[in-house]
């Protein structure tokens, strides 16, 4: 053994060196420098969710403990059932639409020449906070068509094919030959050929009268037929004008309908002219002349967009015209990742575009479309703020939700205990989606 062997045995294996961090940073310098984002950590999460859990077992004064009594409550408690109920609704269809439509616009802004303009467009309302999109949607859903454009739609569409009556609020006045029937008015008194009847109303504004209104007149009596006049007996000013006589400055009701009564049916009808006078056949001798509740039919007022049977769905509309922008721009950035040599492949072999779309492209944006889908799933089990800005105090209870339960529980009624337990559940709920979300992440990463 040579003296360099001997003293290299002698010294022994030599000493490992310290490993450095793959940026070559020692791990005590890595560890200091993650030490205030560990603290922020676990200063603003695991203390806030281990506190809550704590807290979900104390009763609603803080100093007694109650068990399992507040997560049995989020069963028996109407409130929180109904918010549970709603919850589900949202999870289910909120994020499928959104996606569905954000596919649907990713895939039409390839194919429009103003692709991009129109994908700004759409991703507009997600830079608009949930409290101003609630305030615009509660507008949007206003119950008057003045003020709801919800409502101005659908009113106009409406009116378009039924039209509203022109006189809703006429009535009898005082001596009047008509008296309430089955929401109209008929006449007292039978009618005879060769008469003129008339058939005084009131309540109608004049500038509520229909703009083909004219002057009224009084109907001439023609033998074998039965002639009358239909008008607006008022005349502002005390003292002037005659009650049951046509006056020079009172209106006729223009459109409105008479039909002639006999043993409860039918046998003839006529309209009344711009001037209020209307004609019947001989087939009316001997009848009643009744004014049908049609000529007094409401207008009509739209929807009840927020009322109790249609709150959560209105809501969800508010929801997926935000969120819909979100699903286009990642299915989109997915989508310019689809070989396009796999699309005219389809399209040469005969496919058309629904099938190219429906057998080639879905399939391929399969994962995009998960990632997406889930991502607003666990967003929606969250939602607060349109829930609680747009329902009204009337519709909050129907539009319920976990997140809105929360704080109801928590800072109206007082029990922060069952709160902390809503809280706890809705983690729990969270976790496995996010779980999922998280694999399927990691799993496009190692692809």
């Amino acid at each position: 053994m040579t003296p360099a062997t001997a003293a290299g045995a002698s010294a022994g294996p030599a000493a490992p060196r310290r490993r450095k961090s793959v940026t070559g940073t020692r791990r005590t310098v890595a560890a200091l420098f993650l030490l205030p984002a560990l603290v922020l950590l676990g200063a603003l999460v695991v203390y806030p969710i281990g506190y809550s859990v704590v807290r979900s077992f104390y009763n609603a004064s803080g100093d007694g403990f109650a068990g399992f009594d507040n997560y049995k409550a989020l069963f028996t408690d109407d409130g929180i059932r109904t918010a549970l109920k709603n919850n589900i609704i949202w999870v289910v269809f909120a994020p499928t639409v959104a996606t569905a439509l954000g596919l649907v616009f990713a895939v039409l802004t390839e194919r429009v020449r103003w692709g991009t303009a129109f994908k700004l467009v759409v991703f507009m309302p997600m830079a608009i906070s949930m409290l101003a999109a609630g305030i615009i949607f509660r507008l949007v859903y206003d119950q008057d068509p003045d003020r709801g454009v919800a409502n101005a739609v659908w009113v106009g569409v409406h009116d378009t094919f039924a039209q509203s009556s022109a006189f809703p609020k006429a009535h009898p006045g005082r001596d009047s030959p008509l008296k309430p029937d089955q929401g109209g008015f008929i006449t007292s008194a039978t009618v005879r050929t060769g008469e003129s009847v008339a058939l005084p109303l009131v309540g109608v504004a004049p500038d509520q009268m229909p703009k083909s209104a004219k002057r009224a007149v009084r109907a001439e009596p023609q033998p074998g037929r039965i002639n009358g006049t239909a008008w607006q007996d008022f005349t502002r000013g005390k003292g002037v004008g005659k009650l049951g006589t046509v006056d020079p400055s009172e209106f006729g009701y223009a459109g409105m309908r008479i039909e002639a009564v006999k043993d409860g049916k039918v046998v003839a009808s006529a309209t009344a002219a711009d001037d209020g006078t209307f004609t019947l056949p001989a087939q009316a001798d001997g009848a009643r002349l009744r004014l049908p509740a049609s000529n007094f039919k409401a207008p009509y007022n739209g929807v009840d967009w927020l009322g109790p049977s249609l709150v959560t769905p209105a809501i969800i509309g508010a929801y997926v015209w935000m969120w819909a922008g979100f699903a286009m721009v990642l299915i989109a950035a997915g989508l310019a990742g689809v070989p396009r040599e796999l699309l005219e492949a389809a399209r040469v072999d005969g496919a058309n575009e629904w099938q190219v779309f429906r057998r080639v492209t879905v399939p391929l944006l399969a994962p995009v479309l998960a990632v997406v889908a889930v991502t607003l799933m666990i967003n929606v089990l969250k939602v607060f703020d349109l829930v609680f800005i747009i329902a009204p105090g009337s519709s909050q209870d129907d539009a319920n939700v976990l997140a809105l339960e929360l704080y109801r529980k928590g800072f109206s009624e007082g029990q922060p205990g069952i709160a902390s337990a809503i809280a706890v559940f809705l983690l729990l709920l969270v976790i496995p989606v996010m779980l999922f979300n998280m694999r399927r992440l990691r799993r496009e990463v190692r692809r």
